[in-house]
This record gives C-alpha cells, sequence and structure tokens, in this order.
C-alpha cells in the first residue's frame, strides 16, 4: 500500500473553555497528488480541521502526520519550517500582506523555505521567474504584479494567494472556501486554473467548500458530520 501524505488517526480535538468535542475523527488520509472535496454542516469543524492538517492547530489527543511526521511531535519552529516547506494555504480571507505587491506575496513562502526557494529555481530558472510562472498560470496580468496587494480585487487576491501556494511545488494544497466570493463563472475559471496547476505541481489539494456543485471536480468526497459525532471511514468517504 502506497504511504499516505497526510494522516489523522483518532483524533480530537476541543476549543479550549469548552467541554465537548469540536472534532472526533477515528481516520483520514490522503495521499500524494489527490484531490480531496471536503463538506459538512456550517459549524462542523472545517477551517479547524485544515489547521489540524497543517499544524497549525495540534490534537488533544491521536495523530495528525504530514509525510509520515506527527505533528505534536515537533516543537513551535520546527513545526513553523515543516509546514512552509511542505503546505501552500490558501486561506479564506487569503492573508496577503496588504502593502507588498503581488510578486512579493507569491514570494513569501521561498523566503522563509529553501526546499521551494529551490523548487522554484530549478523549475523555471530564478526564482522570479518561478512567481511569474504562477501568477500568470492564475490568469493574472502583468500589469498587476508590482501593485501593493491592497490595491487588487477581491479576485485578484484571491488569485494571488493561490500562486503563493503553488510556488515551490509543495507536497500539499489546502484551500479554505476560496471561491465563496466568486460569481458561476469566476468559479469555475479559478477551479480549473487550481485544479491544473496542482497537477502540474504534483500537489495534493483538500478543499473546503459549502458548494456542492464543484463536488464532482475532485478526485474523492469527504462529508465531516455535526460535532461531536464521531467520524469513521464509512462515513466520511463519498
Amino acid at each position: 500500500m502506497a504511504r499516505l501524505l497526510l494522516e489523522l488517526k483518532d483524533l480530537r480535538y476541543a476549543w479550549p473553555r469548552t467541554e465537548q468535542d469540536c472534532l472526533d475523527i477515528t481516520e483520514l488520509g490522503v495521499a500524494p497528488g489527490e484531490t480531496v472535496f471536503l463538506h459538512g454542516p456550517s459549524g462542523c469543524g472545517k477551517s479547524t480541521l485544515l489547521s489540524l492538517m497543517a499544524g497549525i492547530l495540534l490534537p488533544q489527543s491521536g495523530r495528525a502526520a504530514l509525510l509520515g511526521t506527527d505533528w505534536r511531535a515537533l516543537r513551535p519552529m520546527a513545526r513553523d519550517r515543516h509546514r512552509v516547506d511542505h503546505v501552500g494555504y490558501i486561506f479564506q480571507q487569503f492573508n496577503l500582506l496588504p502593502y507588498l505587491t503581488a510578486l512579493d506575496n507569491v514570494l513569501l513562502p521561498c523566503r522563509f523555505s529553501a526546499r521551494r526557494h529551490a523548487a522554484a529555481e530549478q523549475a523555471n530558472g530564478s526564482l522570479l521567474a518561478g512567481a511569474e510562472h504562477w501568477l500568470t498560470g492564475m490568469g493574472l496580468d502583468a500589469s498587476v504584479w508590482r501593485r501593493p496587494a491592497h490595491t487588487l480585487s477581491v479576485g485578484q487576491q484571491q488569485r494571488v494567494a493561490a500562486a503563493r501556494a503553488l510556488i515551490g511545488q509543495p507536497d500539499l494544497v489546502i484551500a479554505d472556501e476560496p471561491t465563496s466570493a466568486l460569481d458561476e463563472d469566476r468559479r469555475d475559471v479559478f477551479l480549473d486554473l487550481l485544479l491544473s496547476a496542482c497537477a502540474r505541481a504534483g500537489s495534493a489539494l483538500v478543499l473546503v467548500s459549502h458548494d456542492r456543485r464543484i463536488a464532482t471536480r475532485f478526485g474523492r468526497q469527504v462529508l465531516l458530520p455535526s460535532i461531536n459525532r464521531a467520524t469513521r471511514p464509512e462515513e466520511v468517504l463519498a
């Protein structure tokens, strides 16, 4: 059996000062290069689960491991290094640095990760060419590359965030409601770009969305049940 890229097992997480588990997941895995559509009712913990996958949050018990490394086994600085080396994250609010240009925002992961810096240079000849490659791949014209992020439209900021997540070919791309601000036509164009870009980079993709109409675009669908209901494989794999 092929080794999993991401493995969650007997994972339990509760927000501070709460008595009940927010998430209780028996088992969930993501294979290298796989595309996974994650959905569930509002408040079921989808964004929390993405943060646990990326080691931003740590479970109270159980295993959350990326490339065989359990996030709980790493000290904070080592977790940050492991994350920036192997995870590209498209946040729901994009989390761009507003006064940096689109180019500089895309380059940020490579400033902190020698692995992604080297991968971008090897694939494109230079780090700058790597950033330009992914901005172009996301359909952004060169006229916006050197504009501060806060001057860009919501759709443009979203594409910058996606280019930032993809540069340096991370093993895993996580996307939290990335199409929520887009109309249907722009949503479909963005998904075409994102899925094809992940395929080119060899990155697995885990995407959360309330929009079930896009679920068929993904290799697998995972339903996250309501809070406080244990999640077993036969329940989550659609």
